[in-house]
């Protein structure tokens, strides 16, 4: 393991975070730690660019790190990661069982540490992990007598639900999709079971768990946080974007997708969108790892542009480049590339199956539902009055209850009732 320099105080409730990854770029541990309330933050990876780890992995690890921690109380497991995974492979496990592996072997490496520095942590923190991970630390926290809470990624069950009906409706895009194990789910339960407290990022995210069987009581919702660097949290360095008086197949309104291209997204919808919008003075671009079979097989007649994964800075360059967003999913726990949308001034059209970000005909469009008729009479309705899409954009950008200082609040707040 690593460590770096610890400045934790023992005189008020800390917290230990558990972070598998680097997550909305530790925007937890982050808004702890400008609290002076972060006891420790145990992570997988921590990968300084000065390190040589840093040098050799070159950007596969590149955000692994977070400059704001840089002298924050951090344990990472660099070198058993490597192991784990080297492992892994040699194994050749499929998608399910390396997650849950990997899972197991976080969780293992978190109890050792607790287990090794109880005398210098603080004596009753408030022990946060993140869902699918959380099982073995929440044990262990309990035996202790500490406050458990569970962060939780996604929608849970419910929204392995909607996909699995999605993939019975279009097999022909669903490729090698599997429902989690059994023991994914029972494994989950135990958490929930164990947690004093559930945080969620949407309504949605809550609903989705109430429906799942998780009592009301113990769900607090909290939205994720986005920051830009040197903005101030509220819009990246973007000048005002400029609309056509109308577009023509020249100069088509230009409309971007990006994430995980997958059915769970709405990229089955999206797809029929694009062939129903053939004709018309569009053009789709679609950023991000592809997820489904014969995607774009399928969209052949429609103007589609397929970039794939791209760097940070490409992503910032698309944003910068397109017309409007669309993130027209089935389900999503929050949906963090609406709030980098909106700090880059563009207007977003989205489902309500996500976080509440957008303020329909103000900076964005709120489907009806995510369907390939209701994204393709919302583009229209762009290409019909670009003055109309300048006037989404000019009200685009990050409100103040998704930064960090909201974040850091909402924590305070949080750890005051448990």
């Amino acid at each position: 393991m690593i460590t770096s320099k610890s400045t934790s105080r023992h005189d008020s409730t800390k917290w230990l975070c558990c972070q598998l990854g680097a997550r909305e770029h530790y925007a937890i541990p982050r808004a702890l730690f400008r609290l002076s309330m972060l006891d420790q933050l145990v992570t997988d990876a921590w990968v300084p660019p000065s390190s040589s780890l840093a040098k050799l992995s070159g950007s596969r690890l590149a955000d692994r790190f977070a400059d704001e921690l840089r002298d924050a109380p951090v344990i990472a497991s660099n070198s058993s990661l490597i192991l784990f995974e080297l492992l892994a492979r040699a194994r050749r496990l499929g998608e399910w069982g390396k997650i849950i592996a990997r899972n197991r072997w976080f969780q293992q490496n978190v109890c050792s540490f607790l287990r090794s520095q109880l005398s210098t942590l603080n004596s009753h923190p408030i022990l946060l992990s993140y869902s699918y991970t959380a099982l073995e630390p929440f044990r262990y926290a309990k035996s202790r007598g500490w406050k458990t809470v569970l962060a939780q990624i996604d929608p849970g069950p419910e929204e392995e639900r909607i996909v699995a009906k999605e993939v019975a409706r279009v097999p022909e895009l669903a490729g090698d999709w599997q429902p989690a194990p059994a023991e994914y789910w029972a494994s989950w339960c135990k958490e929930c079971d164990l947690a004093d407290r559930i945080v969620v990022n949407s309504e949605w995210s809550r609903e989705c768990l109430t429906r799942s069987g998780v009592p009301g009581e113990k769900l607090s919702v909290i939205p994720l946080a986005y920051e830009t660097a040197g903005a101030g949290g509220q819009r990246a360095e973007v000048g005002a974007r400029s609309y056509p008086e109308r577009f023509t197949h020249e100069r088509p309104i230009r409309v971007l997708f990006l994430g995980q291209v997958n059915l769970r997204k709405g990229v089955a919808r999206l797809l029929d969108a694009a062939r129903m919008l053939r004709d018309e003075p569009v053009e789709f671009w679609i950023v991000g790892p592809v997820q489904v079979s014969n995607a774009m097989t399928m969209a052949d007649e429609a103007r589609m542009k397929w970039f794939g994964h791209v760097t940070q800075k490409k992503a910032a360059e698309t944003y910068r480049a397109a017309d409007v967003f669309i993130l027209p999913t089935l389900s999503d726990g929050f949906a963090i590339t609406q709030l980098e949308a909106q700090a880059h001034g563009l207007p977003v059209i989205t489902s309500r199956f996500c976080g509440r970000v957008i303020e329909s005909g103000r900076n964005g469009m709120i489907l009806e539902e995510p369907s390939a008729a209701c994204i393709a009479a919302a583009i229209r309705d762009c290409i019909a009055d670009p003055s109309w899409l300048q006037n989404l954009a000019a009200a685009s950008r990050v409100a103040n209850e998704f930064t960090i200082a909201a974040l850091a609040q909402r924590l305070q707040e949080l750890g005051a009732t448990l």
